[in-house]
């Protein structure tokens, strides 16, 4: 026997694209954005954490950050990530998605400011701070992956729900390119007012003392399209299918969707009650009769998922060592500390560039 549907979710199913369709791609997309831009603006500045931080005097090279540390500060955020996914996703699914988009985000903007604020008295205190509160900015960062694409999953209609979360899944690259564009424009400010003698020239003075300001700057600008987004996600209303699937509350879900949609939805509460009465899948996640009926499909999911993530990550937060290998920039001690983040920065961007355009070929050859 079929299981009933609401007229509310039907409505929302068969709906034509509209303006609010966009509203709520640019809504859930700036949270992609600013997912981006704090995961990646961190591979910007490491070098520059490895001069102020571990540059011993009279080396003949700049300080770098050793191993272990660099390891902690790019991958730190990554960890908390994966722990905010699975506790977001869980009290997303238990409170409502828009009750926890709007903690995701004030946690993100919080724990964004934080990061430039980071302190210590010496080096590694400085940087266990640092990877504190980019762990935290991870954890708020995961919750928003699953409630983004979720709600923008539940507002779209089934024509091209696909198209609209691939756009929301797009503004990941804006954002990275947003932390290259900001890194470069605060580096070549500072760069210009600050006019400092290369590594090789003065080792001393090539670390200009407003320098600590530049990686503190691009860090803590993460927090500004995240508190721009708070308004807007407030604004929008619970999606439908949690409010009446979940909350069971159809006369509120067809409230709700009669203002997004502009037509008139019957409330229909005796279907609801009799949708709740339906036996639920008697099978748990882990059965293996959920194995059965979806491993398959799970399995191609998460394992090209999984294989993508460890090109696009590693890529994204380790580029800069390959631009150095490859003399793409110029050798550390040829520069000063806040030039070498505006080469870095320089090299992140055209490399960006080239991806779109090649991507640009590639979509417009297929097509």
């Amino acid at each position: 026997m079929a299981r009933e549907q609401l007229v509310v979710l039907n409505a929302l199913d068969v709906a034509k694209t509209q303006w609010y369709h966009f509203t709520a791609i640019v809504i859930a997309g700036m949270g992609f954005f600013t997912d981006a831009y704090d995961l990646f603006c961190i591979s910007l500045v490491t070098k520059l954490l490895g001069r102020i931080y571990y540059t011993k005097p009279g080396a003949p090279k700049p300080g770098t950050l050793p191993p272990n540390v660099a390891a902690a500060v790019n991958g730190v955020a990554l960890c908390g990530t994966l722990a905010g996914q699975l506790f977001f996703g869980w009290l997303g699914d238990k409170m409502g998605r828009k009750k926890v988009y709007g903690i995701t985000l004030i946690l993100m903007v919080l724990c964004s400011l934080a990061s430039g604020l980071s302190f210590g008295s010496s080096a590694n205190g400085a940087m266990t701070t640092l990877c504190f509160f980019r762990f935290w900015l991870g954890f708020g960062i995961g919750g928003d992956y699953p409630l983004s694409a979720t709600i923008m999953s539940e507002y779209a209609n089934k024509k091209t729900r696909g198209a609209f979360i691939a756009a929301v899944f797009a503004m990941q690259g804006f954002g990275i390119l947003a932390g290259g564009i900001v890194a470069l424009v605060v580096s070549a400010a500072f760069d210009h007012a600050f006019k400092t003698p290369t590594y090789h020239e003065n080792p001393a003075a090539s670390l200009a003392p407003q320098a600590d300001y530049v990686w503190r700057i691009i860090l803590m600008f993460g927090a500004i399209p995240a508190a721009l987004t708070f308004y807007w996600r407030m604004k929008m209303p619970e999606t439908a299918r949690y409010t009446a699937l979940v909350a069971k509350n159809a006369k509120q879900a067809a409230s709700d969707m009669s203002k997004v949609l502009n037509v008139e939805i019957e409330v229909e509460e005796e279907k609801l009650q009799r949708i709740a009465q339906e036996p639920a899948n008697s099978f748990g996640l882990f059965s293996k009769e959920f194995a059965k009926r979806h491993g398959l499909h799970l399995l191609g999911t998460t394992s090209t998922w999984f294989l993508l993530d460890i090109a696009f990550y590693s890529q994204n937060l380790f580029q800069k060592d390959i631009f150095s290998a490859i003399n793409w920039i110029p050798p550390a001690a040829t520069m000063n500390a806040i030039h070498e983040v505006f080469s870095n920065c320089k090299g992140s961007n055209s490399y960006s560039t080239l991806q779109y355009r090649s991507g640009i070929l590639v979509y417009s050859g297929t097509h």
